[in-house]
Formats: C-alpha cells, sequence, structure tokens
C-alpha cells in the first residue's frame, strides 16, 4: 500500500514547488504589465466605457498578444545584452537618435507622473474631504520619493509585487453590479467598429495608454538589472531563462489587459447604464459610482486608483533616471544607496517634483494626459522599429533574435501604433 501511495504524495509535493517556483519567476513583466494600469490609464478605459458601454472590451483581447510580444523582445534584449534599451542604442545606433527618444520622453514621463499624482490626491480627497487635494499630492509625492531612496532594488521589487494585488479590487466590482454577461460575451468575442472620430478616436487613446514606450525601456532595464543581482551572475543566457522570462511577461501583460477589461466593464455597466458618457478625471469616475453602483465599489474603485499610483510613478521616474544615467555615464541602480547613486536618485527627485508641481501651474490631468499621448504616439512607432532591428540584429542578439511569431505580432503592432500615431494628430489639429 505504501507503494501506491508514495508516487501520489510525490506528486501531491510536486504541485506546490512548481507553483512556487512560477511565482518566483514573476518579476520584471508582471511589474511593468501592472504599472501599464495606472491613473491615467484608468481615465482613459473608463472613458471608452463610460462613452461607448461594452463596445470596446474586444481590444483587451487585441492588445494582449501585441504587448506580450513588444515587451518580450524588450525583455530578451535586456538579459542578452546586460544593459538597458538607452545602453543598447547609445553603443549601435547615432547618437541623434538616442537623444531623440530622451528629448521626446522626458516631459512626457513627468507629465505622467504628475497625472498620476493629482489623480490619487483628488480620489484620497473624495474619501477623506477634510484634507485638500494638493495635502494629499505631497504626502504621496514624498512617501513615493522616500521608499524609492530608502529601499534596495530587491526590496523595491517585493513592494511593487504586492501593490499588484491592488488591482485586482476591479475585478470585483463588475459582479456587485449584476451585468448582463451574455452582452458581455458577445461584446468581447465580436468587434464593433464604428467609423466616427469619437470611436476612432477612443481606439487609438488605448492603443497609447497600453503600449507605451517608457514600459519597453523598463522592462530591458529590469531584466538586465535581474541578471546584475541574480546569484548566479552568468553572462550566456539559456533556455530556462528564456522560458522563465517569458512566463513572466506573458502573465504581466495577461494581467494588465485583464484588469483594462474589467475597468471598461465597470464603466460600460454602470457609468454608461446610468447616461454618463463623459469621463474626465479619475476623481469624476470614482465619484459617479457611489450613488450608481454603492459605497463599496466607490471605495475599492478609489483605493485601487492609489495603489496603482503607488504602483507606476516608480517605474516611471525609475525608467527615466536609468535612461539618463546610461545616456551620460552615470552611477545608477535601485540597490544603491543615496550618496552613491547622487545623479540618478536627483533624477528622480526632479521628475517626481516637477510631476508634483504640474498642478500649481494650472495644468490639469487630462492636459497632461492629451501632451503626454501625443509624445507617446510619435516615439512609440520609432522604438518599435527599433526593438524589431534590434531583436533580429544576430550582432547584438547572438542566437537569440525573434522569433518568426515575434516578428509578425512585431509588425503588426508597428502598422496599428503607427495608424494611431497618425490618427491622433489629425484628430487634434486638423479635424
Amino acid at each position: 500500500m505504501s507503494s501506491t501511495e508514495m508516487p501520489s504524495t510525490r506528486r501531491k509535493r510536486a504541485k506546490p514547488s512548481r507553483l512556487k517556483k512560477f511565482l518566483k519567476a514573476l518579476g520584471p513583466g508582471l511589474i511593468t504589465g501592472a504599472s501599464d494600469d495606472d491613473p491615467s490609464g484608468i481615465i482613459t478605459y473608463a472613458q471608452a466605457g463610460a462613452m461607448f458601454g461594452l463596445s470596446t472590451l474586444w481590444t483587451a483581447l487585441l492588445t494582449f498578444p501585441l504587448m506580450a510580444a513588444i515587451q518580450g523582445m524588450a525583455a530578451r534584449i535586456g538579459m542578452v545584452t546586460c544593459q538597458g534599451l538607452t545602453g543598447t542604442l547609445k553603443s549601435h545606433y547615432p547618437k541623434s537618435v538616442l537623444y531623440g527618444m530622451i528629448l521626446f520622453s522626458f516631459p512626457a514621463v513627468v507629465m505622467n507622473i504628475g497625472a498620476d499624482i493629482q489623480s490619487m490626491g483628488a480620489v484620497a480627497n473624495l474619501l477623506v474631504p477634510a484634507v485638500p487635494t494638493f495635502a494629499f499630492c505631497i504626502v504621496f509625492t514624498a512617501i513615493l520619493l522616500f521608499v524609492i531612496i530608502q529601499y534596495s532594488y530587491q526590496r523595491m521589487a517585493g513592494l511593487l509585487k504586492w501593490l499588484c494585488i491592488g488591482l485586482l479590487l476591479y475585478l470585483v466590482i463588475p459582479f456587485l453590479v449584476h451585468p448582463n454577461w451574455g452582452e458581455v460575451v458577445r461584446h468581447t468575442f465580436i468587434p464593433t467598429i464604428r467609423m466616427d472620430k469619437k470611436f476612432l478616436g477612443i481606439l487609438v487613446a488605448i492603443l497609447g495608454t497600453t503600449i507605451s514606450p517608457y514600459l519597453f525601456f523598463w522592462q530591458a532595464t529590469m531584466e538586465a538589472e535581474d541578471i546584475e543581482h541574480s546569484n548566479r551572475k552568468r553572462i550566456f543566457v539559456d533556455k530556462r531563462m528564456l522560458d522563465d522570462m517569458r512566463a513572466d511577461v506573458n502573465t504581466g501583460m495577461f494581467f494588465s489587459n485583464f484588469v483594462m477589461y474589467f475597468i471598461i466593464l465597470t464603466a460600460g455597466v454602470v457609468l454608461y447604464g446610468a447616461g454618463v458618457r463623459q469621463i474626465d478625471t479619475v476623481q469624476q469616475a470614482a465619484h459617479s459610482l457611489k450613488p450608481l453602483a454603492g459605497q463599496l465599489s466607490y471605495c475599492l474603485f478609489a483605493i485601487g486608483v492609489i495603489g496603482t499610483g503607488f504602483l507606476a510613478i516608480p517605474v516611471l521616474a525609475g525608467c527615466l533616471s536609468y535612461m539618463l544615467a546610461e545616456t551620460f555615464n552615470f552611477s545608477k541602480g535601485l540597490d544603491k544607496k543615496f550618496y552613491e547613486a547622487k545623479r540618478f536618485y536627483g533624477v528622480i527627485i526632479v521628475s517626481l517634483v516637477a510631476g508634483l508641481f504640474l498642478q500649481f501651474l494650472g495644468i490639469s490631468p487630462v492636459q497632461a494626459l492629451l501632451y503626454t499621448a501625443i509624445l507617446y504616439g510619435l516615439t512609440a512607432p520609432v522604438m518599435i522599429v527599433l526593438l524589431l532591428h534590434i531583436g533580429n540584429n544576430k550582432k547584438i542578439m547572438g542566437k537569440h533574435t525573434n522569433s518568426a511569431l515575434s516578428n509578425v505580432l512585431g509588425g503588426l503592432t508597428l502598422l496599428l501604433m503607427t495608424a494611431a500615431a497618425v490618427a491622433l494628430i489629425w484628430f487634434q489639429f486638423f479635424s
């Protein structure tokens, strides 16, 4: 009897170990995917649901494989080269390309940070009206700076992983308001496309918000950081490392699009169903939910916004600091003490403080997001071209060049993002 029970016992013991191994492999990809659902992204997804109900649910199925392919390229480049995209561009491409990326990225990232800080402060004010919005913004900025400067990369990654759980709050809300699940399924798998300015505009906004260039830089840099801080410190990338990376990236991108799907679903059922057609701020989205979906849904939405801000802002600021550090060769790394990398942390401080002060300059979150979308829209196609070129360059990637599937999905992403950039400029300036 013991001989028949022993294999069963071994199988039971093996399952937790495989799960534990999978969870341990999650890192840069999960954090990157979760940070994509920041307060500024929530505005876009809530607006899509409020304006068009469930009609844009299908976009989550479209953006998932595209995000996974592009972020997978960036991750593989970071692993193989052991440096961020900025370092690779600096080593193999004209300086004008690198400086052009920085010129567009710096103001876009700062405005994105500013919009996220303002959104966090606004929803916190809804929960605690006695404290003004700007006070919350200052407190949140101070907390973020303390955490980023005080904690090492390993601790930082651990904290960010736990913050990902906060995004699960958005999965609860639709079940509290009882949508028509038949309609949900239909709009998920049967695309709706309307040839009018507003609908095409929201599709462009979803693409631009979901596939953002700063995520490419962050993904590559964090993969390089993971190798640098690994106990193995291996130079050559093996199949197991690549498999772990793919699992991490695919999980992160799935998680990102899953949350995006439920935010659109929530707004589509609650706000659209109640006749709310315009959402310009996260504060407005949360406030609109309160009388329509109840106190619990309202609180879950608001708390989720604050959690996503704490998750996304370190990624935004860290990405910018790594880009400048690799470009101008100064000491870098979230594992370093402040005195060891003063300029690196100085960039983070400047970017957060500049983002904080946008509200005092009269720049609203909506304006900041509009300018950010334009800058991201202009740089995304260029960055995707560079990712495809680097990913297929054997001198850089060796035997780890792109697969045929990666190139097909990358090419499709390039076409869609180029079309989105042209449409964005057209809608903004010529229509």
